[in-house]
């Protein structure tokens, strides 16, 4: 009923010929060999196993497609109709191969299941739909031998992913997280939440006045964040030190300063001079103790020592900027 006013640009999968069904099939085995293509691009040099596993089931999907284009010459000749999942309605759309970059091991693994997963119901709903005898039975089989892919992605995996082997790429999967994400990011959030407090508590004490404090922990958490993050992505390209993308550490550094400053300065929109500054400084002690958890989780910082580095030098340079304003 809906479809009358909201037609949709994709074809049901019941509206396809048996011809299209094929090409469909054909260009589906030669979507998801690039696909696995790509993410062994992606993962060889840091991951060269892991690459091997998706490099051989690129060349299984390939055979796959090998054998739908003879079928589809046989019956219907060399000329094959240009369909693809996109046109179909009922398909999980696949991210273009250039986000892999932007996708962790694990999500490939992932990714890639849910692929052979799709494949599998694929070739059993156009096997229902096919009436020649070989087509059917050709499709039918490539439905078992998807859902045996995770058997093969699980034999390739113990051929050339041990135990160890995995356990060193998850570890150098971690290594990577940590200097592409939580090292910039937990710099920024140490400095966001550090520099900015003298400012902020020596406006505070100064003016007495909320608006003006806010005003000025705003600007010193926002210029504070845009030179960060400019820092952090101009002084390292990440091709010599391994840490990963600039922009994306950029990002993580330039946005946690600003989430740091803005932690104690976003209380001085209350009107109420002293109970702004109460929620301010136990925003303050949150934020430390934040600091101090994660530095303990990622950076292998005994909790204690961190927390008494973190808490001491805030409290500080806390300490300072409301003598400061109060001068």
């Amino acid at each position: 009923m809906l479809g009358k006013f909201f037609p949709s640009s994709r074809r049901s999968f019941d509206s396809l010929s048996e011809q299209e069904i094929l090409a469909l099939a054909i260009s589906s085995e030669e979507d998801d060999a690039r696909v696995y293509l790509a993410y062994a691009q992606r993962l060889k040099p840091d991951f060269p196993q892991s690459a091997k596993v998706f490099e051989e089931m690129a060349e299984v999907e390939s055979g796959h497609r090998a054998m739908l284009i003879d079928m589809h010459r046989k019956r219907f000749g060399d000329v094959i109709p240009l369909i693809r999942r996109v046109h179909v309605s009922g398909f999980m759309e696949r991210k273009p191969d250039w986000l892999s970059d932007n996708l962790s091991l694990d999500t490939m693994r992932d990714e890639a299941q849910s692929m052979e997963a799709e494949a599998q119901r694929f070739y059993h709903a156009a096997a229902a739909r096919t009436t020649d005898a070989d087509t059917r039975q050709l499709l039918g089989d490539l439905a078992l031998a998807e859902a045996g892919h995770e058997d093969t992605a699980r034999l390739l995996s113990e051929q050339h992913v041990t135990a160890e082997v995995r356990s060193e790429e998850d570890a150098e999967s971690h290594r990577q997280f940590v200097l592409t994400y939580v090292q910039p990011g937990l710099a920024g959030l140490m400095d966001g939440s550090v520099s900015t407090l003298a400012p902020i508590f020596a406006a505070a004490f100064a003016t007495q006045d909320t608006w003006q404090t806010f005003l000025v922990g705003l600007s010193a958490a926002v210029g504070a964040g845009i030179s960060m993050g400019f820092t952090e992505a101009a002084h390292d390209d990440g091709k010599i030190s391994g840490r990963g993308s600039p922009l994306k550490r950029g990002l993580a550094s330039g946005i946690m300063t600003a989430v740091g400053g803005l932690g104690h300065a976003l209380p001085y929109l209350i009107p109420h001079f002293w109970t702004a500054t109460l929620v301010a400084v136990c925003i303050v002690f949150v934020e430390l103790w934040a600091i101090a958890f994660i530095q303990n989780k990622y950076m292998d910082t005994p909790f204690f020592k961190a927390a008494l580095q973190v808490v001491l030098g805030g409290s500080l340079v806390l300490a300072a900027g409301i003598l400061i304003g109060q001068g």
